[in-house]
């Protein structure tokens, strides 16, 4: 890990706004933000370890462990809340064997609530690596798990 790190720091100069895109390259590289990484990111851009674990554990998308083969997300803003999504994450809890925020023992899933997947129109909405979906229902989603073979 620490030398795929040090590649990223060295393509991401210590600059102003320079966290965000090198926080992005660490977890597009590596699957997540590893917590070994954080005091070498945070001495790279001059910043506290603080303030850049604050960024990672702000925003959704960081992830401090690496995730499961396949992410499922399920949106809880107040549009998708409207529209039943807490009984959807609920099903999915109950469906993946997975509580929220974590990875099934098998390591086949992650489930992870959200804030705003940009499918307020068509609440409530989820995301299954990065493929959005409309319009969920706990058959939907029965569904569209039995086909992701989950």
């Amino acid at each position: 890990m620490d030398e795929s790190i040090h590649e990223l720091l060295a393509a991401h100069p210590a600059r102003d706004g320079a966290l965000l895109p090198l926080l992005h390259a660490v977890q597009e590289a590596l699957g997540h933000v590893p917590p070994a990484a954080v005091p070498l990111i945070a001495e790279h851009l001059s910043l506290s370890r603080a303030e850049v674990h604050g960024v990672i554990s702000y925003y959704h998308f960081f992830r401090s462990s690496a995730p499961g083969k396949q992410v499922l997300q399920v949106c809880r803003a107040e549009a998708c809340q409207a529209r039943g999504a807490e009984a959807l994450l609920a099903h999915a809890e109950t469906r993946l064997g997975c509580a929220s925020h974590h990875t099934r023992a098998d390591g086949a899933v992650t489930l992870e609530p959200v804030y705003c997947l940009g499918l307020c129109a068509s609440a409530p909405a989820l995301q299954i690596n990065e493929r959005l979906h409309a319009r969920m229902t706990p058959a939907k989603l029965d569904a569209l798990l039995a086909k992701e073979g989950l």
